[in-house]
């Protein structure tokens, strides 16, 4: 339990920020399941209708520092190898 002031408000701050962590990664993990998903389909223009927005997705996600810079470009660079 917090017993200064300050400390009983950063639980509050840190149980919302978890809140808005969590929406952030399922929304990293689900770009991420809808590209490989598309991918196995192999339909050329939804990849590719898709791939500015994924990427867009990912790199937001990791400004904010939910996962970091260099694993959303590897993802980002390994899903433009294979679409290419």
């Amino acid at each position: 339990m917090p017993n200064t002031k300050s400390a009983i408000r950063r639980v509050r701050r840190v149980k919302k920020q978890t809140l808005v962590n969590r929406v952030r990664k399922s929304k990293y993990k689900s770009a991420v399941k809808h590209m490989e998903s598309l991918i196995k389909k192999g339909d050329k223009k939804s990849i590719k209708g898709y791939f500015p927005k994924f990427q867009s997705i990912l790199m937001q996600v990791a400004k904010k520092g939910i996962v970091n810079k260099k694993t959303a470009a590897r993802k980002i660079s390994k899903v433009s190898k294979k679409i290419s």
